[in-house]
């Protein structure tokens, strides 16, 4: 049986033509989305949800392409725009909006985060605050990735490339690759539990395809996306709280500075823990979003 979070209820909730999220809905209170990154499910939230959830109304999807959410077919005809941020977002403002909620605070882990970010700066009128966990936004990434510090990011290249090749790599031995991620991405490998990893595993295995063309479209049409945004001096004007590891420094860049470019009202904060933070250091992350909520 797949796990679940406790005292959620689960449904499925139709956002786009042909296609639906899974969901896990509990508490009651202003609304607060979280969402989930690679190579995870919703279940990511489970310790930061059921604290929230005391006086939050708590909405936890998996995105298009992951989990038990729908799947569309990313077919070599399309310019990626199935699989986009700008997309995905969409997919977010829809599923609010059929819960009963015009403007709700929003918070993203890894891809979740860019798609939170996409929304932020396409939906401005329904986001509150929001919330970044270990991502630059996307134009910033590839910016940075240079030299021997990219290979920290050899899965961003693998996956940019033309649809053929990446997913019968990763097919063919799909459980050391997403893994491999799970391993290295996690300082303290108590943190996801025997049963949650295969959960991963199994769900990111029948999910291949949608995962290499969420990641090829960050190489692509999500760029422009970011680019015609930062042409045209758009910003998040939320209120944003980033929580990152310390991997700016380690890599030779400003984070701060970078994310000050595009969100004025910024609290950035770095954390001392693995990249699967809000499994790794739930109580810092449910603080971090505490505190952003009672910005104005």
């Amino acid at each position: 049986m797949t796990p679940t979070i406790p005292g959620f209820d689960y449904r499925r909730v139709p956002v786009a033509d042909d296609v639906a999220l899974n969901v896990a809905v509990a508490g009651s209170g202003s609304p607060i989305v979280l969402l989930h990154g690679f190579p995870q499910t919703h279940l990511m939230w489970r310790h930061v949800a059921v604290d929230l959830a005391a006086d939050h109304t708590v909405i936890c999807p998996d995105l298009r392409g992951y989990g038990a959410s729908d799947k569309p077919a990313d077919t070599a005809d399309t310019d990626g725009t199935i699989y986009s941020k700008r997309t995905m977002a969409a997919d977010i403002i829809a599923l609010a909006h059929a819960l009963g909620h015009e403007r709700f605070a929003l918070a993203g882990h890894d891809r979740g985060a860019l798609v939170a970010i996409r929304a932020g700066l396409d939906h401005p009128e329904a986001i509150t605050h929001l919330a970044s966990l270990d991502v630059l936004p996307t134009l910033d990434m590839w910016d940075v990735m240079r030299g021997t510090g990219a290979a920290v990011g050899f899965h961003l290249y693998l996956m940019a490339q033309p649809p053929g090749l990446p997913e019968q790599m990763i097919h063919a031995t799909a459980d050391a690759f997403f893994g491999h991620f799970l391993d290295i991405w996690t300082h303290n490998p108590q943190a996801i539990p025997a049963e949650l990893r295969a959960t991963y595993l199994a769900e990111s295995r029948a999910a291949v395809p949608s995962i290499v063309a969420d990641y090829r479209a960050s190489a692509g049409i999500d760029v422009e996306h970011d680019r015609a945004d930062r042409d045209a001096g758009n910003q998040l004007r939320m209120p944003v709280t980033v929580l990152q590891q310390d991997w700016g420094a380690a890599l030779g860049f400003d984070a701060t500075a970078l994310w000050n470019a595009w969100a004025p009202d910024l609290q950035h904060t770095t954390v001392a823990c693995g990249h699967f933070m809000a499994e790794e250091a739930p109580a810092d992350v449910v603080k971090a979003i505490r505190d952003l909520l009672a910005r104005c």
